[in-house]
């Protein structure tokens, strides 16, 4: 590999709905986007709000091929779709890489949905303009090219969820958000995935407190991504998809809890860099 650079980064990180003022300023506002260079590689892993400025990001950069991988398709994951304006641009080449709704509906179907003009003034269909659609079933290892694995599977999230595993040389970075957890239990699916990643991008949603709660709203806590990460051998872990009332002070405190259970925890912040 001539290129070995891989580094991640987050674009959007908070869940539900994006959130904008001052007790949010540190931690951001947008909803869930990552962006993964793998050497020339680049991969974008949902459409939340974040994916605006990256696709302004890219477009500057000269990018003209990239591969867009969906998680599910609840509205702060795909809300900056018809804004992402690579999808658009007939110069750059996007593959579109969905599996939640595998048998139901498609990536084609779904982004078409989502264009249709009940719902944003972006409508029509964008396959004239270059974009491929793959489909797959959560469980698969997807061939995207680059010397890049990307290890799927079905994550317990109402409507359906995937999460990836990408590895690249022999470094490994996990995205499982969006899961629920059993209290008491130690998803199999998740500790596969994460199993000694670099990195873990983990569902910290609620803490452990919230879960009888928020039972059913298909959310995890920090303190149960810890004990996934202990328990798979995980060297790093971010923690994902913050509650939107949760403000920079409040996350900075279960920062700070986290970092004395596990000291190579931390939130994930837009615009936060991580080179593995």
């Amino acid at each position: 590999m001539e290129n070995e650079e891989f580094c991640i980064t987050f674009w959007g990180v908070r869940g539900s709905l994006p959130v904008s003022g001052e007790r949010y300023r540190n931690v951001g506002g947008n909803t869930a986007c990552i962006h993964v260079r793998c050497g020339d590689n680049e991969l974008v892993f949902d459409a939340g709000s974040g994916v605006r400025a990256l696709g302004q990001n890219l477009l500057e950069r000269g990018v003209d091929k990239l591969q867009l991988f969906f998680s599910h398709s609840h509205y702060d994951h795909v809300l900056g779709l018809p804004f992402f304006e690579p999808l658009f641009d007939p110069r750059v080449h996007v593959t579109v890489w969905a599996g939640h709704l595998f048998g139901q509906m498609g990536a084609r179907e779904m982004v078409h949905a989502f264009l249709n003009a009940c719902w944003t003034e972006r409508n029509g269909y964008v396959d004239h303009l270059g974009v491929a659609f793959k489909d797959f079933q959560p469980g698969a290892v997807l061939d995207v090219g680059g010397c890049v694995q990307v290890k799927t599977a079905a994550l317990n999230h109402p409507g359906g969820c995937v999460g990836y595993q990408i590895q690249y040389g022999q470094r490994t970075v996990a995205f499982v958000y969006d899961i629920e957890h059993t209290p008491g239990e130690l998803d199999p699916v998740a500790l596969d995935l994460m199993h000694g990643a670099d990195l873990v991008v983990y569902d910290s949603a609620y803490d452990d407190a919230e879960m009888e709660t928020f039972k059913g709203f298909g959310h995890s806590s920090w303190q149960q991504g810890i004990r996934l990460a202990t328990k798979a051998g995980a060297k790093r872990l971010a923690f994902f998809h913050h509650m939107p009332e949760r403000s920079d002070l409040q996350l900075a405190e279960i920062e700070q809890q986290a970092k004395a259970q596990m000291p190579t925890s931390f939130l994930a912040r837009d615009g936060l860099v991580v080179r593995l």
